[in-house]
């Protein structure tokens, strides 16, 4: 497949954790994260004790009550649809709802260098056994005529973090095809990845493999170019 989309320029700022000097920890402000793995090309990090267990609680409880049937973008109309590769219920706070999420949101702005507002807000995902997410991009598709409209509320996504709000009993990895890659979920911990332009060359597809025993609690922010609506 040719690439007929152009990259970010090179001097775009881009979202992403400071990573020179090889660190095995950074300062989140008021959390010190730990750099566990890391990948060049693609930018992926794996990150270490980002939330606290009482802060995985909190967003599970607090999310509960609005669980809904996860949707996706329909790239073809610029809305949502239900999507049968997508098995998993999910819920979207308001940025800055309550002391927990302005503290988690200020935490990844100091992380990975991108403001608050920049970001869709935190979404929170379910799933149950036999639950998934098949691989997929986090980018909207130029070529689909609905991309437009969707890029008008901020931009194109530049980047995501899937953060793991408990530890599945077996499965429940995310998974990364084309770098034979699986990142196991445990709770607290966090994947990190960008992608540098919207294509598959970027090598950023991914999904969440089916839980096998137990459940899978997830939190995802999505990183835009600019001011999301």
């Amino acid at each position: 497949m040719t690439d007929q989309s152009p990259p970010f320029p090179t001097a775009f700022p881009r979202p992403g954790p400071v990573l020179r000097d090889a660190p095995t920890q950074i300062d989140a402000g008021d959390r010190q994260v730990e750099v566990l793995l890391s990948l060049r090309d693609p930018r992926l990090v794996l990150l270490g004790n980002l939330l606290s267990p009482e802060e995985c609680a909190a967003l599970i409880e607090a999310a509960q009550p609005r669980m809904e049937r996860s949707l996706t973008v329909h790239t073809r109309t610029g809305g949502e649809e239900l999507n049968v590769h997508r098995t998993s219920d999910g819920m979207f706070f308001e940025r800055g709802e309550s002391a927990l999420l302005r503290t988690i949101e200020a935490r990844l702005e100091r992380l990975l260098h991108w403001p608050a507002g920049n970001c869709e807000p935190l979404q929170v995902l379910h799933y149950r056994p036999g639950a998934q997410y098949e691989p997929h991009y986090d980018y909207f598709d130029p070529a689909e005529p609905g991309t437009p409209s969707i890029l008008q509320r901020g931009g194109q996504r530049l980047a995501t973090l899937v953060m793991y709000l408990n530890t599945p009993g077996q499965g429940g990895g995310t998974v990364f095809p084309d770098l034979g890659l699986e990142v196991a979920p445990r709770q607290g911990n966090a994947v990190f990845f960008r992608y540098d332009r919207p294509h598959p060359s970027t090598r950023t597809l991914h999904g969440g493999a089916p839980v096998l025993a137990g459940e899978k609690w997830v939190a995802t922010q999505w990183m835009r170019e600019r001011h999301f609506e």
